[in-house]
C-alpha cells in the first residue's frame, strides 16, 4: 500500500481540518501518556489527572491513548483504564459508521 501525502491536499478544506485534527490530538494523547509515565517515575511530582487521559481519548486521541499505553508501558495493568479506551474506541467507530450510513454523499472521497 503506497500511501502519497500530496493527494490529502485534494480532499476538501473540512476534510483536510479534519484529517489534521485527528492526526494532531492523536500525537498529543500520546505524549500526555508519555509525560504522565515520566512524572509517576519522579517522586513528589503532580500528575496528569486521569480525567484528562480520558478527556483526550474521548475527544478523537484514543489510537494516541493505545499507542502510549503500549509504547510507555503506562496504565497498562490497569483493567478499567483499558476497558475504558476499549468501550471510548467502540463508540467512536460507531459514530463514524453511523455518519458514513447516514451521509455517505458528504463522505465520498
Amino acid at each position: 500500500m503506497n500511501f502519497d501525502f500530496s493527494s490529502i491536499f485534494d480532499l476538501p478544506l473540512w476534510q483536510q481540518v479534519v484529517v489534521a485534527y485527528i492526526v494532531g490530538i492523536n500525537i498529543v494523547t500520546f505524549f500526555y501518556f508519555g509525560f504522565d509515565k515520566l512524572r509517576s517515575m519522579m517522586t513528589r511530582r503532580r500528575r496528569v489527572p486521569e480525567k484528562m487521559l480520558w478527556f483526550l481519548a474521548f475527544i478523537g486521541g484514543s489510537v494516541g491513548a493505545l499507542l502510549g499505553m503500549q509504547f510507555f508501558r503506562h496504565k497498562t495493568r490497569k483493567l478499567s483504564f483499558q476497558a475504558g479506551i476499549g468501550i471510548i474506541i467502540a463508540l467512536q467507530v460507531c459514530g463514524v459508521v453511523y455518519l458514513l450510513l447516514t451521509y455517505p454523499e458528504v463522505f465520498s472521497f
